[in-house]
């Protein structure tokens, strides 16, 4: 049987289809899946976040009603993105590949240039300290995005 979290992604994407905003009542979704709203709020948060080009708006009131916007982050965006991460807690490898998903699902790199990149940001290139890696993987993400963005600076 499916995991909940990701019948739950599969129809908010349904739902989507080609739009760029969706209006969702977290109440009613949770009705819907007969589970309880905060499930609602982690699908959201996990499956649906900025490195994954979504943005969600909630709104206070008017019975939890959600937007749930598709975004495609300019190259300054993602760059501040990764200093913020770069200053807390880096970059796990699996944010990695949502933000490298990210730029082949918004024809910024290709299949291959991907690979390259995920190459060069996995655990076992990054022979440093286990507390370093992440941080790390965050600096090189960043360097690469500085590359492919010059022209934005």
């Amino acid at each position: 049987m499916a995991n909940i979290s990701n019948l739950i992604e599969e129809f908010i994407r349904t739902l989507m289809g080609e739009s760029d905003t969706i209006n969702i009542s977290r109440n009613e979704l949770a009705q819907y899946f007969d589970c309880a709203p905060s499930q609602i709020n982690y699908v959201l948060a996990t499956r649906f976040s900025f490195d994954r080009g979504f943005l969600i708006e909630s709104r206070r009131g008017g019975g939890g009603f959600i937007t749930v916007i598709r975004v495609s982050p300019s190259g300054k965006e993602l760059i501040k993105r990764l200093d913020e991460y770069t200053l807390s807690e880096g970059v796990t490898y699996q944010k990695a590949l949502q933000i490298i998903k990210m730029l082949i699902d918004d024809d910024i790199i290709n299949q291959k240039e991907a690979a390259i990149v995920k190459s060069a940001i996995t655990d076992k290139a990054l022979i440093v300290p286990t507390d370093c890696k992440e941080i790390l993987r965050s600096n090189i993400l960043k360097s690469i995005l500085e590359g492919i963005f010059k022209e934005e600076n």
